[in-house]
């Protein structure tokens, strides 16, 4: 929205033709949703914390300490973190993009959907919200239409699959690149969920791979990187960076009051948006199984939870104290703050090597 008044006023004040380039509207969509985030938060943790009177139930059969420690704690954060980032995001993306306008699509989508299962779990004072089935049916149906939509009306977007490693390597997948997608998007989109289960846990690993995916997104949608890095070119990718800064920004905004002990939870309206803007960038930029590595702290979570539900029903047996694997940490008398922490570690380790494979091949 902005791009269009400074190419106004480009003739008056030409050093705003900084604003040009996509790097600086970045930092500047950063700061923006940084800002409105901060700022925000006091009033609407005020706001939940009058309306959601016990705050996000907790639920019986996870550790003892969160029924004293995290009881009364508002949800429903994630309305904070998409305020900020659609914002942001209409301020400083190119709105003539339509890689910007799909990303939006998923993650106001999706973040309903989040915000739907929060409302029933904060209104029923349970930890059950939106049925699985009708949750997983609705991910799969708003990505549907995203993927469609991406191979029918963006000209430039072809329904293939890259390989890291591998150099010059391609499948197309035609038709099955809808499901293939689709899994990607719901995928991404619950492992986030499912990691959201401790202060500050999640939205770090958030910012790390939103990051790492912000500079794929910049390097894909330049044809000089892209031929020196041979890696596929797409064009107007480079946009999407605008977003994963936004992102950035308002989870920065977010953690100061996510951090242990935590004044907010994001809910399910943050985490499910948050991993599906994760899965759509990874989509969109071809690079879905540098995702896998990117993002395979969501992975571990996801797996831990599979394993053991797998496990318990063939065997009696868990693998795990408790799942998802933060769970099983805790069990095992690790504090949170060390768990957090840890993870935070490992999720940065992971995007460096993921990172690596742009270079690898």
């Amino acid at each position: 929205m902005l791009i269009l008044l400074i190419d106004e006023l480009l003739a008056l004040f030409p050093l705003l033709n900084a604003f040009a380039y996509i790097s600086t509207r970045t930092v500047a969509a950063t700061f923006t949703s940084g800002f409105i985030v901060f700022l925000l938060s006091p009033a609407i943790i005020r706001y939940f914390k009058k309306h959601q009177k016990n705050g996000q139930p907790i639920r019986a059969d996870g550790p003892k300490r969160h029924i004293i420690e995290k009881s009364g704690t508002p949800t429903m954060g994630g309305v904070i973190i998409l305020l900020g980032v659609i914002v942001s995001s209409l301020l400083w993306a190119d709105l003539s993009n339509k890689y910007i306008w799909v990303v939006g699509f998923i993650a106001l989508f999706f973040g309903l959907i989040g915000f739907y299962d929060d409302y029933l779990k904060v209104t029923n004072s349970s930890s059950n919200g939106l049925n699985s089935f009708y949750k997983i049916l609705l991910q799969t149906l708003i990505s549907i239409i995203a993927v469609v939509f991406l191979i029918k009306y963006v000209g430039d977007f072809h329904p293939i699959v890259l390989m890291p490693f591998l150099k010059d390597f391609s499948i197309n997948l035609g038709i099955f690149f809808i499901i293939f997608s689709t899994l990607v998007v719901v995928g991404s989109s619950n492992s986030v969920n499912l990691t959201d289960g401790l202060d500050g846990l999640a939205i770090m690993p958030v910012m790390i791979a939103i990051g790492s995916f912000g500079l794929i997104a910049y390097l894909t949608g330049n044809i000089l990187f892209s031929e020196y890095l041979n890696i596929q070119y797409v064009s107007g990718s480079g946009e999407l960076a605008i977003i994963c800064g936004a992102v950035i920004g308002a989870g920065v905004g977010f953690l100061w009051y996510n951090a242990p002990p935590a004044m907010i939870f994001m809910g399910d309206t943050g985490s499910l948006s948050l991993g599906s803007v994760i899965g759509i960038i990874a989509v969109i930029t071809k690079h879905e199984f540098v995702l896998l590595i990117i993002g395979g702290l969501f992975v571990l979570e996801a797996t831990s939870v599979i394993v053991q539900v797998i496990s318990y029903r063939l065997t009696g047996k868990r693998i795990f104290k408790m799942a998802p694997l933060h769970h099983h940490f805790e069990q095992k008398g690790w504090s949170e703050p060390t768990i957090v922490i840890r993870f935070w570690i490992i999720s940065l380790i992971l995007a460096l090597v993921g990172l690596l494979t742009l270079k690898l091949r």
